[in-house]
């Protein structure tokens, strides 16, 4: 293949690396955009729609999302739905659900119910529904085997006629057809193109080698998941992080069960996700449950050959055994992860399961689902060697001369636009090149960046307890990791905070 030379070169034709090329082919002066893409169709590995609940993460019925982040995750979240607006891409590409979190007992009612109260301001939209309530839009949630009503108390806060739900692997088909439309660009997706190194070149930019050829680009976005830390790693950055692969796994209902998302209270001791039921848009609204978390010692899922890079990228040493260790030291989070490592098994895995999917469905059988082979993705958690912890939060490296990192687990399919915006203007300014940003914030925002009120401070002992813990867990394990300083407010703007 001939040489090919771009302005930007985006490694990774996933969610996040079609919507940055669709931002800057659609509001940047930047003419010339390549797309590495490893295997032979894009967004194949966790931006497909088998791999993540396909969900919006809007933020209102997270419940483990302080009201701050969940201010900056609504921002990027509508620039989403924004986009699927503007081409008409309802019903085919972005689909509607009722969805609700779920409170069971007394403790997790009153939780709720403060945290309605608290949240009310930036989402007016949201509603309390009580059992009666919840008999018409979910009745699944209330009915136990017999028919009886579950003893326990129970209330909903959700919301009807919300855009929640996206096939984001379409999504990403249409970031590229689109970025393709615009005039007097030069977009071009490479694919099976495995990049093997990347190199600063000894005139300007970087030489990018591959398995297909070569490629030389002024910028380089690497936005390929674990293997974006696993490349930076060849080119001598972020050598004190490692990578700690999470696979997530869900259950498959034979029928249609819940109409619509319904999320658990995330357990505040606990930096993983809560059970939740959704309906599947690929297998006709039938209710996927999940995920359940497992450490798999591999970058991708379902793919060969990244054991290997695993080894390389984790980097094991004293420093990440004594991350371990600390996260093995607390017995919920060693709890949970003996109990994920057993839904894996054949044959037991379903009756476990089936005691957790019962907080949402009490009358759930276990002859009514089944583990859903193929499904789930893995998310490229950071381990960081000098403060010895895990971080839960973005990840990110920007060399400062024209290179930039991104390992962005979950929302990371919610924010891309977001995320991509952020890249964006650091890349045009980089470039000498110019950004329309009035042209921006009228098709893809609804204004800045929503700064709200001190939080509520309930005088409820159990809230105030369960807020202190989801803090505790917060201070712990969630925290933004920007390596670098390419300028002084690159990493503060809102979206780079999620």
């Amino acid at each position: 293949m001939a040489t090919k030379n771009f302005e930007v070169l985006i490694i990774g034709a996933g969610i996040s690396g079609t919507a940055l090329a669709y931002e800057l082919s659609r509001y940047t002066d930047i003419n010339s955009i390549g797309i590495l893409e490893k295997y032979g169709d894009i967004a194949t590995l966790n931006s497909c729609a088998t791999s993540n609940s396909q969900t919006i993460h809007v933020g209102d019925i997270e419940t483990n999302y302080t009201l701050q982040k969940a201010a900056v995750t609504k921002r990027t979240a509508k620039m989403v739905e924004k986009y699927c607006l503007q081409h008409q891409y309802q019903n085919k590409i972005m689909f509607s659900h009722q969805k609700m979190a779920l409170g069971v007992g007394k403790k997790e009612v009153e939780f709720l119910l403060h945290r309605y109260e608290e949240f009310f301001e930036l989402f007016p939209y949201l509603e309390v529904w009580d059992k009666e309530r919840l008999k018409e839009l979910e009745p699944r949630v209330v009915f136990d085997e017999n028919g009886d009503e579950r003893k326990e108390d129970i209330v909903g806060i959700g919301a009807i006629n919300q855009w929640t739900t996206v096939d984001f692997q379409k999504l990403s088909n249409s970031f590229l057809e689109n970025a393709k439309k615009e005039p007097n660009k030069n977009i071009e997706l490479f694919l099976d193109t495995q990049v093997e190194q990347i190199k600063k070149s000894k005139k300007r930019g970087y030489v990018i080698n591959s398995k297909k050829g070569t490629f030389y680009a002024d910028f380089v976005v690497v936005n390929a998941g674990a293997h974006s830390l696993f490349l930076a790693h060849k080119m001598g950055y972020g050598l004190n992080l490692g990578c700690l692969p999470v696979a997530g796994s869900f259950y498959m209902t034979n029928e249609k069960m819940l109409n619509g998302k319904v999320y658990m209270i995330q357990n505040p001791k606990l930096p993983f996700a809560a059970l939740h039921g959704d309906p599947d848009i690929l297998a006709d609204g039938n209710t996927r449950f999940g995920p359940t978390a497992l450490m798999l010692p591999k970058l991708e899922r379902y793919k060969k050959g990244t054991f290997l890079e695993f080894l390389k990228t984790l980097r094991f040493d004293k420093n990440i055994a004594m991350a371990l260790y600390k996260l093995l030291r607390e017995r919920d989070i060693r709890n949970y992860i003996l109990k994920n490592f057993l839904f894996e098994i054949p044959f037991i895995n379903k009756y476990l399961f089936l005691r957790e999917a019962r907080k949402i469905v009490p009358s759930l059988k276990a002859d009514e689902f089944k583990y859903a082979k193929g499904f789930g993705g893995i998310r490229p958690q950071v381990l960081d060697k000098d403060q010895q912890k895990l971080l839960l939060g973005e990840a990110s490296i920007c060399s400062g001369e024209g290179v930039i990192f991104n390992m962005t687990p979950s929302p990371g399919a919610t924010s891309c636009l977001g995320n991509a915006e952020r890249d964006l203007k650091y890349i045009v300014k980089y470039l000498g090149k110019n950004f329309n940003g009035q042209k921006f914030n009228d098709e893809l925002t609804d204004g800045e960046y929503c700064v709200l009120s001190a939080p509520i401070e309930s005088q409820k002992a159990v809230v105030n307890l369960i807020r202190a813990e989801i803090r505790r867990t917060e201070e712990k394990y969630l925290k933004e990791l920007h390596v670098g300083e390419p300028d002084e407010s690159f990493w503060n703007t809102p979206h780079s905070k999620i």
